[in-house]
């Protein structure tokens, strides 16, 4: 007879080699952009490739801030990922809380169309709204970039914090309700200090798309001194030449801040998925 713990053990084991062969499809990507952006052009193409530099170049660095205004760059997409994440957390939570926590006529239907929403490409409505902000004089500006972000923050978004919200105790904000509080001061005091999990979650999903958003600056902004990091990216990249060592350090240095604050949060990050997805 198997002994339970051996059982236990060889399974544990299975499932951890399972889980680090697959993550190792996604950490090699990430190895290879790190290894290009020490080499020197005629290395990268090297048959067979050579994971590890004969001569490690640490100055590609060092010219990636010589070819361009990159830490003008980070300031704009930081300013730019900042005022996205206010707006998308703020303006998400309080259309979440209307559909999780309030009762009026056709909230499930309407909650139903803003699911249907996700469904919409964004090219469908990339011309139209182009059009809105030119007529309205925001293009070569940062509120076609972030102010459209107060105005309900994204369907996901909404249903995450909504199935989040929908797990905190209903006799909680009825006790409230009672005692006199107001549904704003509910929402405030209550409802968001208790979705911290969620709230952690929507921030890191939208700095990761804002910060590595390369259409819409691209779309929106004509002056050089406005641009982001991602089109810093771009810059790199010619007709007839394209500096791939110079391109991978660049790319290294932007997926830097997303990797610490993704690995600080990450218990809040997993936690905000796993509890939105415990009530219907």
């Amino acid at each position: 007879m198997i002994n339970p713990k051996a059982k236990t053990a060889v399974k544990n084991t299975l499932i951890y080699l399972t889980l680090t062969t697959f993550a190792l499809f996604f950490v090699i990507p990430f190895l290879w952009i790190l290894s290009t952006s020490l080499k020197g052009n005629e290395q990268i193409f090297v048959i067979p490739p050579q994971w590890i530099p004969s001569t490690f170049m640490w100055d590609n660095y060092a010219k990636v801030f010589e070819r361009i205004p990159f830490l003008l760059y980070v300031k704009n997409s930081v300013f730019i990922s900042l005022i996205v994440i206010t707006g998308t957390v703020l303006s998400s939570s309080i259309v979440a809380y209307s559909f999780a926590c309030l009762n009026w006529p056709g909230r499930n239907a309407l909650f139903v169309v803003v699911l249907a929403s996700m469904m919409l490409p964004m090219q469908v409505t990339m011309i139209p709204v182009f059009v809105i902000f030119k007529e309205i004089g925001w293009l070569n500006s940062f509120k076609p970039l972030t102010l459209p972000a107060f105005l309900g923050g994204g369907a996901f978004n909404i249903f995450l914090l909504r199935q989040f919200f929908l797990s905190i105790p209903r006799d909680l904000l009825d006790s409230a309700r009672i005692d006199g509080c107001s549904e704003f001061r509910i929402y405030w005091n209550i409802v968001l200090p208790n979705a911290k999990p969620a709230l952690a979650t929507v921030s890191i999903l939208t700095f990761m798309f804002t910060w590595n958003d390369f259409l819409g600056p691209l779309i929106y902004l004509s002056d050089q001194a406005k641009g982001t990091i991602a089109l810093g990216l771009g810059m790199f990249v010619g007709q007839y030449v394209t500096e791939w060592s110079l391109l991978m350090a660049a790319s290294m240095l932007m997926m830097l801040p997303m990797l610490i604050i993704f690995f600080v949060f990450q218990k809040y990050f997993i936690q905000g998925f796993i509890m939105s997805g415990l009530k219907d």
